[in-house]
């Protein structure tokens, strides 16, 4: 009986956590249609995921796979500071894409170091399909 509580609750906490993330994710995506973004595309997020952009505010190339590698489910590591990143995959890291403020704030952050601008809409939109798959 108890093994069967346990096994509701952590079943309970993982739905919430989901749900939570989801919530997030759909109002971003819904501001960015709004904006005259879409339809977005996981394998559009996934293909600039690996694209090397020139910035012209860094001399070296930058890519967002350098500091959170390829499997989203893993820990990264920042190109300059060498800090570690968890995880960017809801299911590896339950806190990732809960957050609307946080997720506007890196999308912020991210797109100036990598790309040397902020990302469009329809790039924000594509990043967060490609990262909650």
């Amino acid at each position: 009986m108890k093994m069967l509580a346990t096994i509701v609750t952590t079943t309970t906490l993982l739905l919430a956590q989901t749900a939570s993330a989801s919530a997030a994710v759909d109002a971003l995506l819904d501001e960015y249609r709004a904006a005259g973004a879409g339809p977005f595309s996981a394998e559009a997020g996934q293909r600039m995921w690996s694209e090397t952009y020139l910035n012209s505010n860094a001399p070296t190339e930058r890519r967002c796979n350098s500091c959170h590698t390829n499997n989203l489910a893993v820990s990264g590591k920042h190109a300059k500071t060498q800090k570690t990143i968890k995880p960017l995959a809801p299911s590896a890291n339950a806190k990732r894409l809960s957050d609307t403020k946080m997720i506007v704030k890196w999308f912020k952050r991210n797109c100036k170091w990598t790309l040397g601008r902020e990302c469009t809409p329809q790039e924000k939109g594509d990043f967060l399909l490609h990262i909650q798959n």
